[in-house]
């Protein structure tokens, strides 16, 4: 049985951030993470559905590890068609390279297939509030009769979403169908598998309870983050400078020639990466520091994830996602909660501070307000406030006027004063 990654998504609701697949967690691709959880759940052959834009660059990134195909069209339907070819006839289990789950995902839905005499296995995972993704409609007995797209609140046939961990132990029947659906909205698959269901082929609910984040939009990051730092074996390498009065507590991850100067404080769960600056007085916590970056003098990071090459200098960044190849200047700092403590931009979260492209520049003492986006190969001019979204290579300046005038206090010229000075 081969397993089907799709990474064709464009990651638009992620913008200014980049394709998520290539996203670096604690110093390796997103893609590499669900390419190790696959096959350490024993799947050995793997095809991963890219996009003419990425699928270059999937291939580089994965090597010999994994068969990697263009689809055959936009969306999810597209993508799965793109594998035919690869695949063939033998059984496939379909996996959205967005869905971060557990290993044990894949291990449910594969024992459930060994045991169980159904056509097709479906993961499915109880919420208690409203998600707004696939819900099953199921019998008593765990057989799927139909799935309900985005029903609304108050619509949902069961308490089940659907996830994208779908096992057929008959792909070319899937293929046969995919071929012969239609629809004018982006559910073709979904149609598909509709009509396979109608037909009488037999799907089964695989009930699952671990861990599940969709990355769609940035806000998702920082809880992936934590999740796979989670799992990850804890280490200081043995080449990382941390000075004597530095202070590291809780969990971490330090990479190789890491340098923890006098007086910082690192507090976990934290992950820094290879040759990376933590310097005097700087504060790090519960983030994630990709390599060759510089956490500056009396610069705080918290709850923030920041890409590679990031320099920081007096700053605050809370609640942020950062790209690569991004400056600060000193006093800069990110606004996080609203004076009014409601929800930020949608996101559903009240505390969320900048989202920020890769190659941007920002001057000393700019204050970006919460929840801002910044594209990427932005330069954002010294000493304003940014208050709304910047579109990618923009030059960002604000009109203020320097006023002179004569000082005609008399408070220098006391003698009382001067005594003191």
């Amino acid at each position: 049985m081969k397993v089907v990654i799709l990474a064709a998504g464009r990651s638009n609701r992620m913008k200014p951030v980049g394709d998520k697949n290539f996203l670096k967690f604690l110093g390796k691709p997103l893609i590499l993470w669900q390419l190790e959880m696959v096959k350490n759940a024993g799947f050995a052959e793997v095809v991963i559905v890219g996009h003419e834009g990425n699928v270059g660059a999937l291939r580089d990134c994965v090597g010999a590890e994994a068969t990697v195909v263009e689809e055959a069209a936009i969306g999810m339907s597209g993508a799965v068609l793109g594998a035919k070819e690869a695949v063939g006839d033998e059984g496939m289990l379909i996996f959205s390279s967005n869905d971060v789950v557990d290993e044990s995902a894949f291990a449910a839905v594969k024992a459930a297939a060994e045991a169980g005499d159904a056509h097709s296995f479906i993961l499915g995972k109880k919420v208690e509030k409203y998600f707004p993704g696939g819900y099953l409609e199921m019998d008593a007995e765990g057989m799927i009769s139909h799935i309900v797209e985005k029903p609304g609140e108050g619509n949902e046939p069961s308490d089940m979403v659907n996830l994208v961990v779908h096992l057929h132990k008959d792909s070319g029947k899937v293929f046969e169908y995919l071929e012969k659906a239609e629809s004018d909205s982006d559910d073709v698959y979904e149609v598909a598998l509709a009509a396979m269901m109608k037909a009488g082929v037999k799907m089964q609910a695989v009930e699952y309870d671990d861990f599940w984040q969709p990355i769609k939009f940035p806000w998702h990051v920082q809880k992936v983050f934590k999740y796979l730092f989670k799992k990850s074996a804890k280490a200081v390498a043995e080449s990382a400078q941390i000075a004597e009065s530095a202070i590291v507590k809780g969990e971490v991850i330090i990479g190789e020639n890491v340098k923890v100067m006098e007086g910082a404080v690192i507090s976990g769960p934290c992950y820094i990466g290879d040759n990376c600056v933590v310097a005097n007085n700087a504060l790090v916590r519960d983030s994630h520091v990709g390599s060759d970056s510089v956490v500056g003098f009396s610069t705080e990071v918290a709850r923030s994830f920041l890409g590679e090459e990031v320099w920081t200098h007096s700053n605050y960044i809370g609640d942020s996602v950062i790209g690569n190849n991004v400056s600060f200047g000193a006093g800069t700092v990110t606004g996080n909660l609203r004076l009014d403590e409601v929800e930020i931009a949608g996101s559903g979260e009240t505390k969320l501070g900048l989202i920020c492209g890769n190659e941007v520049r920002a001057g000393i003492n700019v204050s970006f307000m919460p929840g801002v986006r910044v594209g990427s190969g932005s330069f954002i001019s010294a000493g304003i406030v940014v208050g709304q979204d910047v579109e990618p290579r923009s030059f960002v300046r604000g009109s203020w006027e320097l006023k002179i005038s004569e000082n005609k206090s008399t408070v220098g010229e006391r003698s009382d004063l001067k005594k003191k000075l």
